[in-house]
């Protein structure tokens, strides 16, 4: 009897052991279910994906890859999408749109996204710095969202300038979806994208990069740690931002000043955030000694190629050259000097109509006009310059010919310098245009210590106001500040009312612009 109520008692223990297996089972698959529901937006693909590293080094002196690995190979981009969402906001913040304190209120839609979040509830505000500082640290999805609909109506609006950002800083692989960075199957970038952002963020907003390397962030009587744990620990890193999503691992791009040497790291696809962060601070040691303490390039720009000239421009190119050595042979007084202090003095000579194609300037991308009005550069001791092209579309010279000049298609010249090889020819007679005078006003879009910077804000300046600026002269103008000098970035030869408008175009595009009068 003993016995069989021994066995008795072992049968119930047992039924109770496996009701208790069943039931912890039966609650694991309810979490795991929970969890797959939870990271909506990657298909089950992505979600059983295990990307091979991907990882490069660029030293931000010279531009130069020091190490590549899968570098252009596509990744989900995690948090690192934040980057870019930070970028636009820095612009705003920039030209003056918004404010440090603009409060920013948060939609049904921002307050519904995933952890990480600060838990904004759905009529909630937050001000701009304080959601800077939310989104550096805890990577705060529902502030991204609120930032994105604060600058772009919605969402989905605001991915689209995020995208068209990338394209015109040459991140030719990264497409954005949203602006958390939360799993989206179609939301990728590469290695050396993600190493070009944090180079171009770094030298475009450095007043506001510095955020990057907020440590703690304080709210609402909390305070979270910023996720990028290498802050303090690493000699020299200053940011910028880590990321996490099961398709892409864990990811880093970090920047690092050290003894006047600069690199940029990008890590994807780390296992764990320990062996992330192990393999970043191998590539900084193991570079950052041999990067260059000097730099050599200008800062990372928006929309600048410079087109080369076309086989059949080269011809038209001398012709050009060699009028504007011909004009100079012949100068006249100087012409008043632009801008109110610290002039040049350009020699004022007769301008001249030629009906050709687009040519290119000697440091400048082409402009978009079909007819040039050429005037000669300023007179300097050596040679002459072909930088200066001031374009009048259509306009037709009305100058009295001097004593023996000899008519031309081009108009008139002095005798002793038309001949064949100064003419121009065009297909067929245009109808005349009305007479006018070029413009007296003159427009400013920076002054840089170095004269490839100015030519590169001129360039982007003439790609974001093509239809105001395509009649203008742009130039660059050296000044004395001090014992370095600076080299302004102008445009001439415009109307009062062309250079207002040009202006407004180039501050809502955020380039900066002053109006100036010859």
């Amino acid at each position: 009897m003993r016995a069989r109520a021994e066995v008795c008692r072992v049968v119930r223990w047992g039924l109770c052991s496996l009701a208790v297996v069943l039931a912890v089972t039966a609650i694991a698959g309810d979490a795991d279910a929970r969890g797959r529901r939870h990271r909506r937006g990657a298909s089950p693909a992505a979600q059983a994906y295990q990307p091979p590293p991907a990882s490069i080094v660029v030293d931000a002196n010279t531009g130069k890859t020091m190490q590549a690995t899968e570098a252009d190979s596509p990744r989900h981009p995690a948090s690192l999408t934040k980057i870019m969402t930070l970028y636009l906001l820095f612009e705003r913040l920039e030209s003056g749109k918004i404010k440090m304190t603009t409060e920013m209120p948060a939609s049904p839609h921002a307050a519904m996204q995933a952890p990480s979040k600060l838990g904004l509830q759905p009529g909630e505000t937050i001000k701009v710095e304080t959601a800077i500082r939310a989104i550096v640290t805890k990577s705060a999805n529902d502030v991204a969202v609120i930032v994105a609909e604060a600058l772009g109506g919605d969402e989905p609006s605001f991915a689209k300038l995020m995208t068209a950002k990338a394209r015109a800083l040459g991140m030719k692989g990264t497409t954005y979806y949203n602006a958390s960075g939360l799993p989206h199957d179609q939301q990728l970038t590469t290695a050396r994208d993600q190493a070009l952002l944090g180079r171009a963020i770094f030298d475009r907003f450095p007043n506001y990069y510095r955020y990057f390397s907020t440590r703690t962030f304080d709210f609402r009587g909390k305070s979270m740690r910023n996720h990028n744990h290498l802050l303090g620990q690493v000699e020299g890193i200053d940011g910028i931002k880590t990321g996490y999503v099961n398709a892409s691992g864990f990811n880093i791009v970090t920047s690092v000043n050290r003894g006047g040497r600069h690199i940029v790291a990008v890590v994807f696809g780390g296992r764990t955030a320990s062996a992330r962060d192990a393999r970043v601070v191998s590539l900084i040691e193991s570079n950052i000694n041999i990067a260059s303490a000097k730099r050599t390039i200008p800062p990372v720009a928006e929309g600048i190629e410079v087109a080369e000239a076309p086989k059949e421009s080269k011809e038209k190119e001398q012709t050009v050259a060699a009028l504007r050595v011909a004009a100079t042979a012949a100068p006249e007084p100087a012409a008043p000097a632009p801008g109110s202090t610290d002039p040049i003095k350009p020699v004022a000579v007769k301008t001249v109509t030629v009906h050709a194609g687009s040519m290119r300037t000697a440091s400048l991308s082409p402009l978009p006009s079909d007819s040039r009005k050429l005037a000669p550069a300023p007179a300097t001791s050596g040679a002459a310059s072909i930088t200066n092209i001031v374009t009048v579309k259509g306009e037709t010279p009305q100058l009295p010919p001097p004593p023996g000049a000899k008519p031309g298609v081009l108009g008139t010249l002095p005798a002793k310098v038309a001949s064949a090889s100064d003419i121009v020819p065009i297909p067929a007679a245009e109808p005349a245009a009305k007479p006018k005078s070029a413009g007296g006003w003159m427009i400013q879009v920076g002054a840089f210590p170095d004269e490839n910077e100015a030519k590169l804000r001129l360039s982007a300046a003439q790609s974001k106001a093509k239809e105001q600026l395509g009649q203008a002269d742009p130039f660059t103008e050296k000044v004395a500040k001090g014992d370095k000098p600076l080299y302004r970035a102008r445009f001439a030869g415009l109307e009062k009312e062309q250079a207002e408008n040009a202006c407004k175009h180039l501050k809502r595009s955020e380039i900066p612009c002053m109006l100036l009068k010859n």
